[in-house]
């Protein structure tokens, strides 16, 4: 390691200034050597390649040579001084807008300073905090329901005498006329009725209690679910609905019902797998645990949004605030106002800690992501990607490419690893943190879990990517 002359003052437990020396010797072999590397290759007129004078080159290019190669030098000297002394900075060293300029010659001997903000020391003593938990109660009604619709998924359809709100009618459309009567030469065409999908309530209980055979009037706006759907049933083009005024006859030929499936293994190894659920009651307690899954990501949200702001409400955790502010103005894109700064910083400020907090965490409990954790997750995502679009899943070999591919790309990695860490700490944190459970049945629930979505100003949202250390770095 080149030895630079590198110090630090202290200014309190959170800012510091390092002073980055430099001498001739230090840039001297470097500058010289690009210097001859350019002598060999510039094309200057009048000159054969590699016989320019090197005073001409000296003029031409030393300044910026000279500048580039004292950069290098100083972005190494703080950086390695930085890895060294194992400091905890914040963002990154700043340099001091000096009075007097540096003097900038080759034989110059030049001195750099540079701020930098440390990240505070947290003191994290989770066993003093009690967070409420929102969890499902998965109450008889919702798991009969649940229970109710996997039988129909596999049920069989059946011939009915005399519909009911759950049928299906197959049957005829048929174009009427303003008086009523069937229109001549009118749309005619075969289609279905699905009554427990319709909106229309009065239409609903029309159609409920018919026989094969029967006849009943309606506008076939309130048996369809918008415009193509509609332009399907009555077999015509979507351009043809616009003239569309009148009512239809819908003369019922059959009325299909859904008997549901019986509760036996059958069922069981259909929905599970073989072998897994061999008893009604294991079955129910199957359902019921997959329903509290399916919610428990509501639940986990909620918690860690409450644990966060308890966390963050309670420890005091200082920050090197005029630093931030001006790093954060000297690395923004666009220019910053002073308002504009003072307004996000109190949610930049929070932001951070929340990541210092989390990054204790990781660190102080060695928590690791691994490789393999990383494709696991990969592979995860692309099956529910596959399966939300109703697509079978690719085979192994190809799902395992597919996600290495992903995990190739640096910011869908450090996504991944990140979403990973996130789940570690969350889990952490439900340990260590005493939880009051309290269980909602399934509409108290979703009041909660979605009002609090609507009038919360997303805690860790933020825009700002911070490029503070991060400990989780694979």
């Amino acid at each position: 390691m080149m030895n630079m002359n590198v110090t630090q003052e202290k200014i309190d437990d959170l800012n510091a200034v390092i002073k980055v020396k430099l001498t001739p010797e230090d840039y001297r072999p470097k500058y010289e050597a690009t210097l001859k590397d350019y002598s060999r290759k510039a094309q200057v007129k009048g000159f054969r390649p590699g016989h320019v004078p090197m005073a001409m080159i000296k003029k031409m290019y030393g300044k910026s040579i000279l500048a580039d190669e004292v950069n290098k030098l100083l972005n190494d000297s703080l950086y390695n001084y930085i890895n060294e002394n194992n400091l905890e900075v914040l963002g990154n060293p700043l340099p001091i807008e000096e009075q007097e300029r540096v003097e900038f010659h080759e034989n110059a001997e030049m001195e750099f300073r540079y701020e930098i903000g440390f990240a505070p020391k947290i003191d994290l003593n989770l066993s003093g905090f009690k967070v409420p938990y929102q969890a499902l109660k998965v109450d008889d009604e919702m798991l009969n329901k649940q229970i109710d619709d996997l039988r129909r998924r596999y049920g069989k359809l059946v011939n009915a005498e005399e519909s009911i709100a759950t049928d299906m009618l197959f049957g005829k459309f048929e174009e009427l006329d303003e008086n009523g009567n069937l229109k001549e030469g009118g749309i005619s065409n075969t289609s279905t009725i699905s009554i427990e999908f319709l909106k229309d309530e009065a239409t609903k209980k029309q159609l409920t209690g018919k026989k094969p055979g029967d006849v009943v009037d309606l506008d076939p706006r309130t048996v369809s679910q918008g415009e193509s759907d509609l332009a399907a049933m009555l077999g015509v083009e979507r351009e043809a609905l616009a003239d569309l005024h009148s009512k239809f006859r819908f003369t019922i030929n059959e009325i299909k019902r859904i008997e549901l499936a019986e509760l036996n293994t059958e069922l069981f190894d259909k929905l599970f797998g073989e072998g897994t659920i061999a008893t009604e009651e294991d079955f129910r307690n199957r359902v019921s645990t997959d329903l509290k899954n399916m919610f428990a990501f509501d639940s986990d949200r909620l918690f860690l949004r409450e644990a966060t702001k308890q966390l963050l409400d309670n420890l005091s955790i200082a920050l090197p605030d005029s630093f931030l502010k001006k790093w954060i103005v000297a690395t923004n894109e666009k220019p910053i106002t002073d308002e504009q700064l003072e307004k996000d910083y109190p949610s930049y400020a929070r932001g951070l800690k929340w990541q210092l907090i989390e990054n204790k965490i990781i660190k102080d409990n060695e928590i690791k992501v691994g490789n393999e954790e990383a494709v696991d997750y990969t592979k995860g995502y692309l099956v529910s990607q596959y399966n939300r679009y109703g697509l079978p899943a690719p085979e192994e070999d190809q799902l395992n490419q597919s996600a290495m591919r992903i995990l190739s790309n640096k910011e869908e990695a450090k996504r991944v690893y990140d979403e990973l860490y996130s789940r570690k700490v969350l889990a952490f944190l439900k340990d260590a943190m005493n939880l009051a459970v309290t269980e909602h049945v399934y509409e108290e629930f979703m009041k909660i879990a979605g009002a609090q979505d609507h009038n919360h100003d997303h805690e860790h949202d933020h825009d700002h990517e911070h490029d503070h250390e991060h400990h989780h770095h694979h």
